[in-house]
């Protein structure tokens, strides 16, 4: 076996100080790590102060990490640090009490009740479109946020989103754009009271109270509301065991963000493609028009929609919402023959390897149409990985495809969204990857670009 990796360090001032790894990681981490990789390949060794951690980019190292050797390393120091906003949930918790969790939240993820979510999916986007006007100027990634919010609050909560679901929206936003700053989000004390510190306390305290009243009310009417939170109240261990008041206040607010921010921004990245592709696009409503007609999509059109799946699937390799993770080992153990202490972190980044040359052929460019053939099923396992991968990979994978799939299929049938000019597209890497200044477009209804093309037809003749 090697010893542990060499540190090397990609361009700064100073190496190993923190103003020469941590302050161009952390202003702009998705071209820092990308950088590391492509110059010094696979394994790479950086180090924040006095923590190591090591960037690996090998779809093998990588699946070796997440399936193979699970119970070596625990979520990051990211992750950690979070844990203010999100307990002891899925995408926190570790160990037996993580797998009691998931065993008790599986059957709220079974495929037929994930079925039954596709029309309050398609009823929301329709309900959306009322309000949209042809030659107006919107925000394509706020107006993603609103319906998907709309969406999880029905579906997790069985409630419209008037109040409750708004207040917990804003605020996991607000925190979300806290957790932005990585540096002070693992450096800065928790009890010290800076003004973010202060806010983050009381933003927390919010949500607390009205997560902790729904699930109050909830036990009290003991209603099937036949939403996620009444599956989450009705699940039990196999010794009988059902989750308590924080476990559950745990595991909602998880799957809000799960359910809110990530499918947001998944459709959000996807309608700035397809502005900026408008061959993929004519694809798509071509598709679209055969396939439905005009009519809403339900839940049995999916497997007649195999481009506008291709579209997300390409969508996804090129701006997962979910664009990195870390890992901290907490056993001695072996990556590419290099030592791994326990103590030190990993660090995978799908942003770096789904757009590795040596698995996609033009990496950086985006073509749906590089699906239609095996090309999944000749990948490396974790060449594409966009919901992670091994037995902590996303519990919601399947509701986040499906309400992307069916709110694209409903809106691309009414509307083309078209960049505004001189709109700058930046992504922001926080938790999850989002636009950082929006996806400003201009609405051009098909249906009155049809009756144009009606109407000139019949004055030609």
């Amino acid at each position: 076996m090697k010893s542990e990796p060499p540190l090397k360090f990609p361009p700064g001032p100073e190496r190993g100080a923190l103003d020469g790894v941590f302050s161009p990681f952390r202003r702009d981490p998705l071209t820092f790590l990308a950088n590391a990789a492509r110059t010094y390949g696979d394994i790479v060794g950086l180090r924040f102060l006095h923590f190591r951690t090591y960037l690996i980019s090998n779809p093998d190292d990588i699946e070796d990490v997440l399936v193979n050797h699970p119970r070596k390393f625990v979520k990051g120091r990211v992750l950690q640090a979070n844990k203010r906003l999100f307990g002891n949930g899925l995408l926190t918790s570790e160990g037996d009490f993580w797998l009691r969790q998931r065993r008790l939240a599986q059957p709220a993820f079974h495929r037929t009740r994930i079925a039954s979510y596709a029309e309050t999916m398609v009823q929301y986007a329709e309900r959306m479109l009322e309000h949209w006007k042809d030659g107006e100027e919107r925000d394509a990634h706020q107006e993603m946020m609103q319906l998907t919010l709309q969406i999880v609050g029905k579906t997790l909560f069985d409630a419209d989103v008037a109040g409750d679901a708004q207040e917990i929206g804003r605020t996991i936003t607000l925190l979300l754009d806290f957790s932005s700053d990585f540096r002070r989000l693992i450096f800065t004390p928790k009890w010290l009271p800076t003004p973010r510190n202060i806010q983050t306390t009381f933003a927390i305290r919010r949500l607390n109270k009205i997560v902790y009243r729904m699930i109050a009310d909830r036990r009290s009417s003991e209603r099937d509301a036949g939403d996620l939170l009444s599956m989450l109240l009705t699940a039990q261990d196999e010794d009988g065991t059902r989750m308590n008041d924080r476990q559950l206040r745990d595991e909602t607010l998880t799957l809000f963000l799960a359910g809110y921010e990530t499918t947001a921004n998944l459709l959000a990245w996807t309608w700035w493609l397809l502005a900026t592709h408008p061959e993929a696009e004519k694809k798509l409503h071509q598709e679209l028009d055969a396939a439905l007609g005009g009519r809403a999509p339900t839940m049995d059109d999916l497997p007649r929609l195999p481009y506008t799946g291709h579209i997300l699937t390409e969508s996804l390799r090129l701006y997962p919402p979910a664009w990195g993770m870390a890992r901290l080992a907490i056993e001695d153990h072996e990556i590419a023959g290099y030592r791994v202490p326990a103590g030190t972190g990993v660090a995978i980044a799908q942003w770096i390897v789904h757009r590795d040359p040596r698995w996609y052929e033009a990496p950086e460019e985006f073509c749906p149409e590089r699906w239609e053939g095996d090309l999944q099923k000749r990948l490396p396992r974790f060449a594409y990985f966009p919901f992670g991968g091994g037995p902590r990979q996303c519990i919601g994978n399947m509701f986040a495809l499906m309400e992307a799939t069916l709110v694209l299929a409903t809106v691309a049938q009414r509307f083309r969204l078209r960049m505004e000019a001189g709109a700058e597209i930046v992504p922001l890497a926080s938790i999850t990857l989002r636009p950082k200044n929006g996806v400003p477009v201009r609405l051009e209804s098909r249906r009155v670009q049809g009756k144009a093309a009606e109407s000139q037809a019949v004055i030609a003749s």
